[in-house]
């Protein structure tokens, strides 16, 4: 631990309440921390750009300026700065969605003494703790920079790899890159490492994803997203990243992976053209053989025996399965190909939810359901997706629910706003889910069959489609559920401009 006194860590307190400003000081000049303070944003802000502070404790609830507003602007001017938000109870999830956007602890009002020189030492102690990292991390860089100029087993092993390999440093340099990375971005045959990853890759998006790694914003493995893109040519490759961590599981740099995925896309894209054409060649002769069915079940009711009746009617409701099948298919294919979304525009999320329950009402009363919409109270912001898009992923949720839902059953579905997201649950109190099977069901094709499940018609391609819907409006989907219990679907759909897009 640092032996650093509290006499070089200045805090800055900013907050309209005089009373608390001048307790917090005060408490903290006795603790032996240099504390001055500030009435509102505008002359906090002031004091920062003439003094150096390490921590800043900051109202969000402030006449001018807002408290969110002033910490944009510490975390854009002074990154290093601390900063812990003062809040009432009635923000404290204004506090935690700070917390999120970079702020580094929150302590609520009324809070004693104790809990306030807490907080800052914890602060303080953070902040001792970066410094000494940062230090370590300069001999560090030395070891890495060694990998480009070691003429060693392992340096020719990696320049003989047929994926290309790039390491940075923390500051976004290539320290190393071979042979087949050079190739793969049709590089001078004669590039060398030592330069900023901007005289190498020329993707804005894989710029941006090697930045972040190499910078420590992707400390957990399971975080990383993996990049696609092409280079001409009818070229694709793939990105795989993960960070160089040193001993104290501080972040180094970056180790990036390219592989060339052409054939793979072009798989893809064979199979997607074979799903439909073989989609459309079904679809027609199987409707016709749906509708012969009905018709002949209509004709004759009554006039057959009961066992032919029967069998009559699970060849029809077989039929439609796999009309179903096919259809679900077919949008699986638009989706993999990157053709649906096409009609872009501003949707009212509750309308479309609205009218989907209006849809499905007669569905759920012939099993004596109860289902319920609440929208709440407030205005929601439109989404700018394909309503096509939302249609489905709604009406497949609330379906699902109302198929594995017993008669006389419940089905709620509700909509607010959590944070920056739209968030919609459809619940029911239906036959539920295994805790084996949750992590399954997003898979093509998988259904849990069981006594209560198994004669329900379905094509195990309807979640799937939800989940690559919901993804590519940037949002995600989770699931919670237990066996007779129920399960609840929770969609959170981000609200900014420009990340809503199917």
């Amino acid at each position: 631990m640092s032996t650093k006194t509290n006499a070089e860590f200045n805090v800055l307190i900013i907050d309209d309440e005089e009373e608390i400003r001048e307790g917090s000081r005060r408490i903290l000049t006795r603790a032996g921390y240099p504390a001055q303070t500030a009435a509102n944003g505008q002359e906090g802000l002031d004091i920062l750009s003439r003094e150096a502070m390490s921590i800043v404790l900051l109202d969000l609830k402030m006449p001018g300026i807002d408290g969110m507003d002033v910490l944009k602007l510490i975390q854009e001017s002074y990154p290093h700065i601390l900063v812990i938000i003062i809040t009432g109870f009635a923000t404290v999830e204004t506090a935690i969605e700070a917390m999120k956007k970079g702020a580094y602890d929150f302590i609520p009002k009324p809070f004693e003494p104790d809990q306030l020189r807490l907080v800052v030492n914890r602060a303080r102690d953070t902040i001792s703790l970066t410094r000494e990292t940062e230090a370590l991390e300069q001999e560090r860089l030395r070891n890495l920079k060694d990998l480009d100029t070691e003429k060693s087993r392992l340096h020719t092993i990696v320049d003989s790899l047929p994926n290309g390999v790039l390491v940075t440093n923390s500051q976004g340099e290539a320290v190393l890159l071979n042979q087949a990375f050079i190739n793969h971005l049709m590089l001078p045959a004669d590039t060398e490492s030592g330069e900023h990853i901007t005289a190498y890759v020329a993707d804005e998006g894989l710029r941006d994803l090697i930045l972040d790694i190499s910078k420590g914003r992707h400390v957990d493995f399971e975080d990383i997203p993996t990049y696609t893109f092409d280079v001409g040519r009818e070229r694709h490759l793939m990105a795989r990243g993960r960070p160089v961590l040193g001993e104290k599981k501080q972040c180094l740099g970056a180790v990036v992976n390219l592989v060339d995925i052409t054939a793979m896309k072009k798989l893809d894209e064979l199979k997607s053209e074979f799903v439909a054409k073989v989609s459309h060649e079904l679809r027609s002769p199987l409707s016709t053989i749906h509708e012969q069915l009905a018709l002949a079940l209509g004709d004759m009711v009554g006039q057959l025996p009961h066992s032919d009746e029967e069998l009559l009617s699970r060849a029809k409701e077989k039929t439609q399965g796999l009309i179903s099948l096919i259809g679900d298919l077919l949008d699986l294919s638009r989706i993999e190909s990157g053709s649906t979304g096409q009609d872009i525009r501003e949707v009212s999320l509750d309308k479309v939810l609205q009218n989907i329950c209006d849809f499905l009402e007669t569905k759920a009363r012939s099993k004596n359901q109860d289902l319920q919409l609440d929208i709440g109270e407030g205005d929601y912001p439109p989404l700018e997706a394909d309503p096509t898009a939302l249609e489905s992923i709604f009406g497949n949720l609330i379906t699902n629910a109302i198929q594995y839902t017993q008669d006389g059953g419940k089905i709620r579905i509700s909509m607010d706003i959590s944070g920056v997201n739209l968030r919609v649950r459809v619940m029911d109190n239906g036959f539920g889910i295994e805790e084996r099977h949750l992590d399954k069901i997003f898979e093509q094709f998988f259904r849990e069959k069981n006594s209560k499940t198994r004669y329900i018609t379905g094509t195990g391609l309807g979640l799937p489609i939800v989940k690559n819907l919901v993804e590519s409006l940037g949002g995600m989907i989770q699931v919670d559920s237990a066996p007779e219990q129920g399960s609840t679907f929770t969609v959170l759909l981000p609200m900014q401009n420009g990340t809503n897009r199917v």
